[in-house]
């Protein structure tokens, strides 16, 4: 497989062909794709809920929790 080199140009032809038609498919993904914020119109947000007003409760109950677990380790060495 040859391929012909011109010393005047720093691309081959192969190249430039190649970065052509690279171009080519970019510009018609850009053109093609829509221009959504793919966040609130996600099909993973389906059947989901926003956080109650009750979460902090929920943290406290782990942080107990956690320090509970922490004196525990701590007597029982």
């Amino acid at each position: 497989m040859g391929l012909y080199l011109n010393q005047k140009d720093e691309r081959s032809e192969l190249q430039q062909r190649l970065a052509a038609e690279l171009q080519e498919r970019a510009k018609k993904r850009a053109v093609g794709e829509s221009q959504t914020d793919n966040v609130t119109d996600s099909h993973f947000l389906e059947n989901t809920k926003r956080t109650t007003s009750l979460v902090w409760i929920w943290i406290l109950i782990v942080i107990a929790l956690v320090a509970i677990s922490v004196w525990l380790i701590t007597i029982l060495k």
